[in-house]
């Protein structure tokens, strides 16, 4: 069902402190921030060899990142990310196996262009997990 982690999501009450801190400590190239209201927040990718580091801040305080950070003020690991090969497919798996699907369950386009859902973090050991269609 599940293909190779896409990125690893990390809450942050500040992106651009955010992306001055991986960039200096790290040297990490990091992409321009997307505003992406459909889903409350800013993002920034930081590229590794093996996938990306996404980083979320909150459009306003509506944002489910702003619930996260108000439990975890300084950020953290918000979720994972896995590509799948059918999201529809993947879906009704899940579904099928007693699962829940956030938000309805219908897809919705994610920062990458392509379709994605999540998956309720009390289905799979306590983690948020996002499918996305590759």
């Amino acid at each position: 069902m599940i293909g190779s982690i896409n990125h690893i999501a990390i809450a942050v009450p500040d992106i651009r402190a955010a992306m001055a801190q991986w960039q200096a400590r790290t040297g990490a190239e990091i992409s321009n921030i997307q505003t992406l209201p459909e889903h409350g927040v800013y993002v920034a990718f930081i590229r590794a060899e093996n996938g990306k580091v996404e980083l979320l801040e909150p459009i306003d305080d509506s944002s489910p990142i702003a619930k996260f950070l108000e439990k975890n003020p300084d950020g953290g690991m918000h979720h994972i990310c896995f590509d799948v090969a059918d999201l529809i497919a993947s879906r009704d798996r899940l579904i099928a196996e007693g699962g829940r699907v956030l938000g309805g369950g219908e897809p919705r386009i994610g920062a990458h262009g392509k379709p994605v859902i999540f998956i309720h973090p009390k289905d799979l050991t306590g983690t948020l997990i996002e499918l996305q269609q590759a």
